[in-house]
């Protein structure tokens, strides 16, 4: 028996906003509930066995009530399965769970070893809210989740669908982020409670599995792709503003990873908003993109360079001017994801992958794309481009600058489809065959990618020591200059090596096998 399907979206609110929400008509028509105390407690195993499924138990404490709560992740961005079952004591009753899709993982072994691993503590006010035909329920959470002597503070909206047009959940939460900083939020208190056992609540995240079958249809797979990685787009803020590398890179890979997506699946995506779309990611990636250039500049070949040359004139001064563009990029990133065009645009993501022109389409060409299962449309997606990047490589000694640049990118967007489309095709070959497939792409998108930082970090160093602006320091331009010579020599001395490795990853992936056939 499946579990209901709970829709909302979740909106962080710093708390000092919270009296703005009483300016919203809808709001002040609405009798709340009068607030309520709850507190929930989450269990798990020692090795966090649910975690790892991504189920969420816990059993909430309201009142005299105790409610038992099994959440699971759902078919798209909003969507979760959430199973609720009365309970007499505070004791979690398993009985509930042996008639749904759960009770696989439920074991006797796991049910065994539940203990309690966190709890939250919250006060909760409820407004039900009528719009037009539709029933929502916003609700307004205070309090924090707490581990121990550790906690954390809670202050954060839910927006959910009773009945009724999903659209109309947006429209609410659009009118708030304008009244307000909310920004739309991914992580639920159990993944905060998580991260607070971890110590890594500002901490990169990489990017989620995307877990398809051989007969999803086309549009429901893009769904469940794009929501994985806005998904990561947005749990990398933390880790961005905390000033971690890493969590730029990843942050930039989500976008790759969406904007990948979007490209694998235009055939069913002509609607009016997804250019509008593309234009903001591009916009946001390039703000990222220098910081990301940067890191990797002054890590990879700043570094040694100054080991070997310490005493070389002008390296140090032009490592200095370095570390300062870094530090500019590094602040450049940071005011974009704090930027309301950063929150309009997830909030944007959100309401297009929800409801957006492409889920319904009028064009009956666009329908049937959209309702064929996805193994056809994948098989088709992954013969066409590995042909296309296996007959380009085969240039690749004579190709320029830029070709490679775009034969990398290929690779890239190729790379990011083989990994959304491995479960389709899991029970087809057997798992070595996907994995050296796989293997031989990396392989040959990092040696490209070498290539191209050869590219990015001759030009970056040579604007920095030729740049004639007044903060720089002309007396030592000429210095700078001879720094800069050296570290592009020193790149210039990999080209030939970094170029024979790309040539033999390219033919190592030519040989590989297809895993969709």
């Amino acid at each position: 028996m499946p579990s209901p399907v709970e829709t909302e979206i979740k909106l962080e609110l710093p708390a000092a906003e919270v009296p703005k929400l009483n300016k919203l008509a809808a709001v002040r028509r609405a009798k709340s509930n009068g607030g309520a105390k709850q507190v929930s407690v989450y269990f798990d195993t020692d090795k966090f066995a649910l975690r790892k499924s991504g189920v969420t138990f816990r059993v909430r404490r309201n009142g005299s009530q105790y409610i038992q709560t099994v959440k699971a992740p759902g078919s798209g961005l909003l969507d979760r399965t959430e199973l609720e079952t009365q309970l007499k004591g505070s004791k979690p009753d398993f009985s509930a769970i042996r008639h749904t899709t759960l009770r696989p993982l439920f074991t006797k072994a796991l049910r065994k070893t539940l203990r309690p691993v966190f709890e939250t503590r919250i006060d909760r006010t409820s407004y039900p809210l009528k719009v037009k035909q539709s029933q929502l329920e916003l609700t307004l959470d205070r309090g924090k989740i707490g581990l121990g002597n550790r906690s954390r503070p809670v202050c954060e909206i839910e927006i959910e669908l009773k009945a009724g047009d999903k659209a109309e959940l947006f429209k609410l939460a659009r009118t708030i982020s304008r009244l307000t900083t909310a920004e739309v939020s991914v992580k639920s208190k159990a993944q905060r409670g998580y991260e607070l056992l971890d110590d890594d609540e500002n901490s990169p995240a990489k990017a989620d599995a995307v877990n398809l079958s051989a007969d999803t249809a086309t549009r429901d797979a893009f769904a469940l792709i794009a929501a994985s990685c806005i998904r990561q787009v947005i749990a990398n803020k933390p880790a961005v503003l905390a000033g971690d590398p890493e969590g730029i890179h990843q942050m930039r890979v989500g976008l790759r990873r969406l904007r990948t997506s979007i490209s694998l699946f235009s055939e069913i995506l002509e609607d009016s908003a997804t250019n509008a779309i593309k234009s903001e990611l591009k916009w946001l990636t390039d703000e990222l993109g220098p910081a990301r250039e940067f890191e990797v500049l002054l890590t990879r070949v700043v570094a040694p360079a100054r080991r070997h040359h310490a005493r070389l004139m002008g390296m140090q001064h032009l490592s200095r001017e370095l570390a300062k563009e870094r530090k500019l990029s590094n602040q450049r990133a940071r005011d974009a994801v704090r930027s309301e065009r950063f929150r309009r645009l997830l909030l944007r993501v959100a309401a297009w992958l929800e409801i957006g022109g492409w889920r319904d389409p009028h064009d009956d060409l666009l329908r049937k794309r959209g309702d064929t299962p996805i193994a056809a449309s994948a098989a088709a997606q992954l013969q066409r481009r590995s042909k296309k990047i296996r007959k380009r490589s085969r240039l690749l000694p004579k190709l320029d600058q830029h070709r490679r640049h775009k034969l990398r990118i290929q690779t890239k967007k190729l790379r990011y489809a083989a990994e959304f489309f491995e479960a389709v095709f899991a029970g087809k070959r057997p798992s070595k065959l996907r994995k050296s497939f796989l293997a031989a792409l990396e392989g040959m998108q990092d040696r490209l990618g070498d290539l191209n930082d050869i590219a990015v970090h001759e030009s970056l160093t040579a604007d920095i020591a030729l740049d004639p602006a007044p903060h720089r320091d002309s007396g030592s331009r000429s210095r700078r200059a001879f720094a800069a010579g050296v570290l592009t020599g020193r790149e210039e001395a990999r080209l030939a090596a970094v170029l024979s490795a790309a040539v033999k990853a390219s033919g190592r992936f030519a040989k590989a096998k297809p895993f969709w056939k």
